[in-house]
């Protein structure tokens, strides 16, 4: 098997359990049997955040205590790569012991290289999660469970002129919350798409790209819809450099409900990476399209933009910087949030197998509609250690 494939997906599926901040993590795994390797990690954390309920009255401020033990058990096969990966995340809420929670995260992922034409990438994933920034603001967190599986097959040889990705997806969405709270967005979407890429250049490549989308929902049967979009545009890694992919093209939604009036808006994805230098890394991403609706929305018109800015300034020290602008439009209410968030770490690696992290992270929402605004600030500290 090439090795790329093994590494390729070995390394994303242990990048899943480390801090985002720790580029000098290096963590030693051990050795199970020819090909099976298990990656231990565990993350410690103590944060203090200032408006955990993410509220613009009666706020609450918490410091909280976060362990995050993670592993990763890896295989490797001539043709083929597995990994499996688990995450559960426990926060101790010091001010607050009701909203003590864990999370937990599972995922599992596969790929296969048939032939130099033909290859296929699996992936399933599990999550149960509390959020404390819930609907229902002050008695209780937000309770839910995701369940996913995906696949990807691609037809054509990364250096052929032409090439063609088939990819599915189907999602559950479902909520623990007492009294049923939130019930009503309990749904199962399923998407099915289709991407062509033409060879234009030795490292540019024009696509054309279609998506199939459908929002079943389990009680709420007004919101069932589907969203067909159709874009085109680049992808390209034209220089050692820069690298990126440009989408633009058009979304509609239709639903099943006549009395909601469908609807429809140009679309685009962008993601572009520069790297000047080895050790500095620029990350710019913009999206618009036509999300979910919620609070009483049938959909929600969102642009979005994300920048983040990460360089090493030593062997041992390192650095991020983000943000993001969110623009939400709510439609068939009265509703507009923009949510900006900036963010900032330091990351020092003090020894190959573990991170020191510092971070600062603020967030802000506002929003038209009455009580829905807030301002939000978080200060972490962390220790990652891996074997």
């Amino acid at each position: 098997m090439p090795p790329e494939l093994n590494t390729g997906l070995t390394a994303a599926a242990i990048s899943l359990v480390l801090c985002s901040n720790a580029w000098g993590l290096d963590p030693q795994n051990i050795k199970l049997s020819d090909g099976v390797v298990f990656t231990p990690t565990l993350q410690v954390g103590e944060r203090y955040d200032d408006n955990f309920r993410a509220v613009e009255e009666g706020v609450q401020a918490s410091w909280i205590t976060s362990i995050a033990p993670s592993f990763v058990l890896a295989a490797e096969g001539r043709k083929s790569a597995y990994a499996l990966g688990y995450t559960a995340t426990s926060d101790i809420f010091h001010s607050s012991q009701k909203d003590n929670n864990t999370d937990h995260q599972l995922t599992l992922d596969a790929a296969y290289e048939l032939d130099v034409r033909n290859r296929l990438t699996l992936n399933a994933g599990y999550n149960k999660v509390e959020e404390t920034a819930a609907e229902d603001k002050n008695s209780e967190n937000d309770k839910f469970t995701t369940a996913s599986v995906a696949g990807m097959y691609t037809y054509g040889a990364d250096s052929a002129r032409g090439q063609v990705d088939l990819s599915a997806d189907h999602k559950q969405l479902r909520y623990q919350n007492s009294g049923g709270l939130n019930s009503d967005k309990e749904r199962d979407t399923t998407a099915l798409s289709s991407t062509f890429y033409y060879r234009v250049g030795p490292k540019t490549r024009a696509l054309i790209e279609a998506r199939h989308t459908e929002y079943d929902y389990v009680s709420n049967d007004r919101l069932n819809s589907n969203n067909i979009a159709l874009l085109s545009g680049l992808a390209w890694d034209a220089t050692a450099k820069t690298s990126g992919t440009l989408k633009i093209g058009g979304e509609r939604k239709r639903f099943d409900e006549s009395s909601i009036d469908d609807k429809s808006a140009s679309m685009w994805e962008v993601g572009i990476r520069w790297k000047p230098r080895t050790y500095s890394i620029f990350d710019l991403s913009t999206r618009r399209a036509i999300d979910e609706g919620d609070d009483g929305a049938s959909a929600i018109h969102l642009q979005l933009i994300e920048m983040s800015w990460r360089h090493q300034w030593l062997d041992r020290l390192s650095s991020n910087v983000s943000y993001s602008l969110s623009d939400q439009e709510y439609q068939d209410i009265d509703r507009d949030d923009e949510i900006r968030t900036f963010g900032a770490g330091l990351s020092y690696a003090m020894r190959r197998w573990l991170d020191l992290s510092l971070s600062y992270k603020y967030l802000e929402n506002d929003s038209s509609a009455a009580n829905e605004s807030y301002q939000r600030n978080i200060y972490l500290v962390s220790v990652t250690a891996s074997l």
